[in-house]
């Protein structure tokens, strides 16, 4: 692989940390500052908003003025996100705390383009390889995130959590420094672009296919994040774990969502697409009923360890699938649509886990759940059924 992919490799380990970061001490700080239990999980809700309104913005300064000044940028939004998160810790401010969680977010909306960047630095065989690599970075991230957050989690703290947002910083700063010494902006083998044109929005939408796709990625990523986003709240103020406890699942559980990309282009290619997804809403299932079970360590162990699973199997079953959905023309219109509606729906999933929390308690949220699942499930089968029939087997897909 050349020098820019491991680069990257390098950057997302270090970039990526914002995420576990917020999801492990952002409920547990909210519910310090926050003026009422039911917000307590907004920080953690915030960052995905962070990420969904900058996501458009990202794309297109990176496409005038280039992906490595917009990775840099990106970088300093995640040192500045620190900072603002330690001043938040030393004036016991909740607002300034959701001001950190966004900007975070602005940060890790520019971390997710960096799969992109790196299937641009290889030839076309290798691009799938080159994402591959850099999504192995989230593994690093998922231990570093939570550990950085810990430093300064310690009973004796006189202003808990700064130390852990100064690290946070400190993360940044490295990743900002790794991109600008080591990153090749002319390493990039820029491919031809192809404008705007195609059939209508409501035309392409009229594929069950398409929905499919939409629903793998949207309603995975939703379920996921509404259950991680609760998860260390629940089991460090109802439950009763210690902070270490809760920082091992959620290190273990994004591991399991990345761990996964190693074999599952593989499992693709072996079982298909359908049987992918109804693997990943199995995990999901069997996520449901085991945190719905009980309230000790390996109950939430193994419950967030199938929820990052299924994760990766529908997101990965509907990333790839989508492409089969539209025509090359219409790309950017569909891929665009998807990620309003995958990061949408995060969003709201994670600001709704706090009061949901609070409301139905533990195993009422996770079976909020499966309903949406069951959704899926559905649009996947209208999906199946077209694909079958004579009309669709004589035309070949929209």
């Amino acid at each position: 692989m050349p020098l820019n992919v491991w680069i990257l490799v390098a950057a997302q380990a270090l970039a990526m940390c914002t995420a576990p970061f917020v999801i492990f001490i952002g409920s547990i700080q909210g519910r310090m500052l926050a003026p009422a239990a039911e917000y307590a999980t907004l920080p953690v809700g915030l960052v995905v908003v962070g990420t969904v309104l900058s996501i458009k913005p990202a794309t297109w300064l990176m496409e005038r003025f280039g992906r490595k000044r917009v990775m840099l940028l990106g970088a300093t939004m995640g040192v500045l996100a620190g900072l603002l998160g330690a001043l938040a810790s030393w004036t016991g401010l909740f607002s300034l705390l959701c001001v950190a969680a966004v900007v975070g977010g602005t940060g890790l909306a520019v971390v997710h383009q960096y799969r992109f960047a790196a299937m641009e630095s290889v030839p076309p065989g290798l691009a799938g390889s080159a994402a591959a690599r850099v999504l192995l970075g989230g593994m690093v991230a998922a231990w570093l995130g939570p550990e950085v957050a810990a430093i300064g989690s310690g009973p004796a703290e006189p202003y808990p959590f700064l130390t852990s947002w100064l690290g946070l910083a400190i993360v940044q700063v490295a990743a900002l420094l790794i991109l600008g010494v080591g990153y090749r902006a002319k390493g990039e083998l820029v491919r031809e672009t192809h404008p705007g044109g195609g059939r209508p929005l409501r035309e392409i939408l009229a594929n069950p296919l398409v929905w499919a796709a939409i629903s793998s990625a949207a309603i995975g990523y939703a379920v996921m994040s509404f259950i991680m986003t609760a998860t260390p709240l629940s089991m460090t103020e109802m439950a009763g774990h210690d902070l270490d406890d809760a920082k091992r699942v959620i290190q273990l559980h994004i591991m399991a969502m990345y761990l996964p990309s190693l074999i599952s282009g593989w499992l693709i290619r072996v079982v298909g697409i359908p049987l992918m997804m109804a693997a990943g809403l199995l995990a999901f299932f069997g996520c449901i009923v085991l945190a719905a079970s009980g309230i000790s360590f390996h109950h939430y162990l193994s419950a967030l360890v199938l929820l990052g699973v299924g994760w990766n199997f529908l997101f990965v079953g509907g990333t790839t699938l989508l492409p089969q959905g539209y025509q090359d023309s219409e790309r950017f219109r569909a891929q665009g649509l998807n990620d309003i509606m995958v990061f949408g729906s995060q969003a709201t999933a994670a600001l709704s886990a706090g009061a949901i929390l609070s409301w139905l308690g533990w195993g009422g949220l996770v079976m909020v759940a499966a309903p949406f699942l069951v959704l899926h499930g559905i649009l996947v089968a209208l999906w199946l059924v077209r694909e079958r029939t004579p009309e669709t087997a004589a035309n070949g897909r929209d």
